[in-house]
């Protein structure tokens, strides 16, 4: 599961849309190709027509805007609840989930120095997110939005990466909400598509 991919698939599906996933191919990012299109050499990059986007929150909040407006918000202020949720990702679990991502799986003496520190700090903002989705169906809005897109590829992972953590049952009962949703099965691989060829 690449979870920048997965999100922006989600969107197209939610929206109903068709895509193209050929971007899916591991090392093709590194051709000269590819760098014209994303400079980055990273995915996820979308061509829609003669536009191309890359950074996977830029091309959430221009497929929600351009096929699934009540994705983002109807008024301004509502745009701040969904972004802001879009921003914590970016800037206070990215970074620990990366950390714990790439040595989780590995034996305690091959881990990074900094693992525990990380570890705790994963831990510290799924304490906020859990905190912050009790009581509520959706991180945002009334509704589903790309906040929960955002956020739900990698929130499954956080909640199972093999690591001591204590029940987060608000936010487990969201991301199983998240789960349950045809179009996320299928953004993560579980599901076979029917709007793309299965990878």
């Amino acid at each position: 599961m690449r979870t920048s991919r997965a999100a922006g698939e989600l969107v197209c599906r939610a929206a109903n849309r068709s895509f193209d996933t050929r971007g899916r191919q591991f090392g093709n990012t590194l051709t000269e190709a590819y760098r014209k299109l994303n400079p980055t050499a990273k995915v996820p990059t979308l061509i829609d027509g003669d536009l191309v986007i890359w950074e996977s929150h830029t091309i959430l909040r221009y497929l929600a805007a351009v096929h699934g407006p009540t994705l983002i918000g109807a008024s301004a202020a509502e745009r701040t609840m969904v972004e802001r949720w879009m921003d914590f990702l970016l800037g206070a679990l990215n970074t620990p989930y990366v950390a714990v991502f790439k040595d989780a799986k590995k034996a305690p003496a091959e881990r990074a120095g900094d693992f525990a520190t990380q570890s705790a700090d994963l831990l510290a903002q799924l304490k906020i997110l859990d905190g912050h989705i009790a009581g509520r169906h959706w991180f945002a809005l009334d509704h589903f939005t790309i906040a929960d897109i955002a956020l739900g590829s990698i929130v499954k992972r956080c909640l199972e990466f093999p690591i001591e953590r204590p029940a987060y049952s608000e936010l487990e009962r969201w991301q199983s909400a998240i789960d349950a949703r045809p179009a996320f099965a299928v953004a993560i691989g579980t599901k076979p598509s029917v709007l793309t060829p299965a990878a």
